[in-house]
C-alpha cells in the first residue's frame, strides 16, 4: 500500500509527493530536518524533537510556514493516516524553490514534508551481542564552519565517515574534531562507563545534543547514576569498562569494540543493558 506523505498541507500518496528540482533543499542541502520514533501508537517526545527542529531553522534563517502547535498536528496526522503504530518519521523542512544560485532572496515557499513508516536500524543480535566501531579519517564539521547543533539537510560529512565505516566493515564509525577529541559517531551521540561514572562528550566536542541523548542521561541519573560530560579522547574508549551509542532509530546500542580493540570484556556491559531497558520501559517496549 501507499504511503501518505504530507506536503504542502495536504496528505498524498508517495508516487505524487513532489517538490521542484530548483528547491535549495535539492541543490544545496538548505534545509533542516528530525528523525522521531513511534512507540505504541504515539510519536515519542515530539514537543522536543519540533524544538530542535526550530532553532535549527531559526539558526539558518529559515520561516517555517507552520508554527509548532500545526507542525505537530501535521505529524500526528501523518502517523495516523499511515496507521503507524511501532515506526519512523522523517519530517523535512526545506528552504523552497530559486533559482540556480546561493541567494535565498530568491527562494519562496519553504516545503514542510512529513514521511512516516516502519524502520529497522540494527537486527536484534546487535542489541545483545553489541557493534564493533571504528574511527573514520574525516573528522567533524568544525563548528566555526556549521554548528552541529544545525540538524541541516547537508549530511555528506557523516556520509563520508560512515562510508569509511562500511569499507573497514562496520555499520558505525566513530569520528573526532579537528583538535583529536571524541565527537559522536556517523548517526548517533556515544557514551561511555568507567568505574560505574556514565561519561559523554560535551556539546562544545562538536555534537549533535541528540534527543535519546538526552533522555538517556535523564535516565541515568533518575536511577542514582554519576553522569558527565568532559572531553574525551580514543583513549577514554579504548580503557573504558562499557561503550554505547545513542540515537533516535538506534536507541541504545552496545559498542564492544573500537579499531580492533575490545571494549572492557568485549560483551555488552550491565550499564549498556540496565539503561536499554529502562529506556525501552520508558517507551512502553519494556
Amino acid at each position: 500500500m501507499s504511503r501518505q506523505v504530507y506536503l504542502a498541507g495536504q496528505l498524498v500518496p508517495q508516487e505524487q509527493a513532489l517538490i521542484s528540482v530548483f528547491d535549495h533543499g535539492l541543490l544545496y542541502g538548505d534545509g533542516v530536518f528530525e528523525g522521531i520514533r513511534v512507540y505504541g501508537g504515539k510519536v515519542f517526545l515530539l514537543d522536543e524533537h519540533v524544538e530542535r527542529l526550530y532553532e535549527s531553522a531559526r539558526s539558518i534563517r529559515l520561516t517555517i510556514p507552520l508554527n509548532p502547535a500545526e507542525m505537530n498536528a501535521a505529524v500526528e496526522r501523518t502517523v495516523a493516516a499511515n496507521g503507524i503504530t511501532d515506526g519512523y518519521v522523517r519530517l523535512v523542512v526545506t528552504r523552497g524553490a530559486g533559482g540556480l544560485g546561493l541567494d535565498i532572496r530568491k527562494t519562496s515557499h519553504p516545503q514542510v514534508i512529513v514521511i512516516a513508516d516502519t524502520i529497522t536500524l540494527y537486527p536484534e543480535e546487535t542489541y545483545t551481542k553489541g557493534l564493533k566501531l571504528v574511527t573514520a579519517s574525516t573528522i567533524r564539521n568544525h563548528s566555526a564552519a556549521l554548528s552541529p547543533r544545525i540538524k541541516s539537510l547537508n549530511y555528506l560529512n557523516n556520509i563520508l565517515a560512515r562510508i569509511e565505516g562500511t569499507d573497514a566493515g562496520s555499520v558505525e564509525a566513530l569520528m573526532l574534531n579537528h583538535k583529536g577529541e571524541v565527537a559522536e559517531c556517523t548517526g548517533d551521540n556515544i557514551f561511555i562507563v568507567k568505574r560505574r561514572v556514565l561519561q559523554t562528550p560535551p556539546a562544545d566536542a562538536g555534537i549533535l545534543e541528540g534527543i535519546t541523548r538526552n533522555a538517556v542521561m535523564r535516565l541515568a541519573r533518575e536511577a542514582g547514576m554519576d553522569v558527565r560530560e568532559p572531553t574525551m579522547t580514543r583513549h577514554d574508549i579504548y580503557t573504558a569498562d562499557e561503550c554505547f551509542l545513542t540515537g533516535t532509530a538506534a536507541e541504545i546500542v552496545p559498542v564492544v569494540s573500537l579499531d580492533g580493540r575490545p571494549i572492557g570484556n568485549g560483551e555488552p556491559g550491565p550499564v549498556t543493558r540496565d539503561l536499554l531497558s529502562r529506556f525501552r520501559k520508558l517507551t512502553g517496549q519494556g
